[in-house]
């Protein structure tokens, strides 16, 4: 929902205002959930008014300062600049800085002033052109935002597509995977995602702005030097080097893992196929930037997140990195032969029937292996 009022405030402050609220209309009637932050939707639908939504919204203190942000924008689209300065200053002295709301709300208090006004009109109506340009090539791109909503801070927010932009993903079909492979928008601003890794198949498709990818092999890990792998900033473990000015001093292989990276500059149209655990830099380019990406299990058939190799590694580090060298080398030598190394007369010599867990394993039987594993994790606490 929150993505769906992002772009709905973007296009009706560019000046597609009926345009924007029957697009918001459309996507809200795919909503099942009607919980907060729904009445922020009925509120620019016409369906409830500023003084309902506060009520609604007034036993949280987020929600409510979420409410004046809207109740702000309710009034500005309306011409009402007296109540809307009254509704963001609330924002500006209560919200935390670090939150959008308040970054927006400052900025819009500037706007109203006189000193901006003019300037703020001649970007407003760049911002139009730019959404009638979008209009006439049927590009399925949000408008060019106006500056104040520039000031976001470096953030993006993804959501799956059928969540927030049902006729999206039916209108723009990528034959060449599955169905079932659910694709996501990701919605920024010009940010850069530090060097991490995903453990799926990855397909980016770039929808505006621009994005630049610079890719690593996985046997460089050892030279990107990796930060904690359960502090993540967003889950994924990620290179402490920066990109563009590194600390050659205190990353000395870096250079090594620069001599095998790959670059690539996508534009609106533009694809890339990310394989699994290769790590890769990314560069949001413009003042506005949308991309969709389908991740996808190297298994076929087993959903993103139903098994995670990243579930052994963590096992692994519990259990066989406290032990010494010489005994660590000896289960190498075992996940080499029964997982790393081809399978071709691993298991042969046994019956069929009695293979266990190195046969073709049912559904049955790796619940059942889960439910072993469940139960020796419960033990060693």
């Amino acid at each position: 929902p929150r993505l769906m009022l992002s772009r709905f405030l973007a296009r009706a402050r560019a000046g597609t205002g009926a345009d924007a609220a029957a697009e918001l209309a459309a996507n809200a009637a795919q909503l099942k959930n009607k919980a907060w932050p729904y009445p922020l939707i009925e509120l620019h639908l016409g369906e409830r008014s500023p003084a309902e939504v506060i009520r609604v919204a007034a036993p949280a203190p987020q929600p409510l300062l979420e409410t004046y942000f809207h109740v702000g924008q309710w009034h500005l689209l309306r011409g009402d600049a007296k109540p809307a300065k009254a509704s963001l200053r609330i924002v500006a002295r209560r919200c935390p800085r670090e939150r959008p709301e308040s970054a927006i709300a400052r900025a819009e208090l500037r706007r109203l002033s006189r000193a901006h006004a003019r300037q703020q009109q001649r970007i407003e109506r760049r911002a139009r052109r730019r959404a009638d340009a979008i209009a006439a090539a049927s590009v399925p791109a949000p408008a060019r935002l106006p500056r104040y909503y520039r000031l976001l801070p470096r953030h993006a927010k993804a959501e799956l597509i059928r969540d927030c932009l049902p006729g999206f993903a039916a209108e723009n079909a990528l034959t060449v995977l599955d169905s079932a492979v659910l694709p996501r928008i990701w919605l920024g601003t010009a940010i850069t995602t530090p060097t991490h890794l995903d453990e799926w198949n990855n397909i980016g498709c770039v929808v505006s702005g621009r994005r630049r990818f610079t890719l690593f092999p996985p046997e460089q890990i050892a030279n990107l030097y990796i930060g904690p792998l359960d502090f993540a900033p967003t889950g994924a473990p990620m290179s402490l080097v920066r990109l563009h000015d590194p600390d050659f001093g205190r990353f000395p292989r870096f250079r090594e893992a620069l001599k095998a990276a790959v670059t690539a500059e996508l534009g609106p149209g533009d694809a890339l196929f990310i394989p699994p655990l290769w790590w890769h830099h990314v560069e949001s380019l413009e003042p506005f930037n949308l991309l969709v990406n389908y991740w996808w299990h190297a298994v076929p058939g087993v959903p993103v997140g139903g098994t995670s190799g990243f579930d052994a590694l963590m096992i692994a580090l519990l259990n066989l990195r406290p032990l010494p060298a010489a005994t660590r080398e000896a289960w190498r030598a075992l996940f080499d032969h029964y997982v790393f190394a081809a399978q071709d007369g691993v298991s042969e010599h046994i019956p069929e029937p009695r293979r266990g867990v190195l046969g073709e394993l049912s559904a049955a039987d790796a619940a059942r292996v889960r439910a072993y594993l469940t139960e020796r994790l419960q033990a060693s606490k």
